[in-house]
């Protein structure tokens, strides 16, 4: 049975860096569920990596197979960094082109690990999203990213598509 997953995703920081949320909103043909977090001393690169993280660690985590995934960013520093970058940092040893140790390698290890581990037997394309373009669902993470940034406490949904942001 082959089902359609569609995740938003975005990060934001307060000063970069300084403190810091990350929103995702991960979509199949009947659910959604909104995630977000928190970091007090981090950056926007950081908080876009770890809102993709987190929705692919959450499909990991609940055995989500068979499916068709598409993901919507608007970091291109993220879309770039798995679809051209990462390749020549790891063939490299996690060097840059210049010979600099690559920002945030920590996190793009974690993300090609569950980037590979989802890809094996699944369809997994990536998109990018022109950030505050008044998609619905582009500016949902982008709120839950800034809300979380600032320390509020975000309301997360979690349950059926059906009815959900109309």
């Amino acid at each position: 049975m082959n089902r359609n997953i569609t995740i938003y995703t975005d990060g934001s920081s307060l000063g970069n860096p300084g403190p810091g949320g990350w929103g995702a909103l991960v979509m199949s043909d009947k659910s959604v569920v909104e995630l977000g977090g928190y970091e007090s001393d981090t950056t926007n690169n950081r908080m876009e990596l770890m809102a993709m993280i987190q929705s692919f660690e959450m499909l990991a985590q609940r055995g989500i197979t068979d499916y068709d995934m598409t993901v919507f960013a608007d970091s291109k520093y993220v879309l770039n960094g798995l679809t051209s970058w990462i390749a020549g940092w790891k063939a490299r040893g996690w060097k840059k082109s210049d010979g600099k140790p690559v920002l945030n390698q920590d996190l793009w290890v974690a993300l090609d690990d569950l980037y590979n581990f989802l890809q094996t037997d699944n369809k997994l394309f990536l998109e990018h999203v022109k950030a505050h373009n008044g998609e619905q669902f582009n500016e949902r993470v982008d709120d839950i990213a800034r809300e979380s940034a600032e320390g509020k406490n975000v309301e997360l949904y979690d349950g059926p598509r059906a009815g959900y942001l109309v």
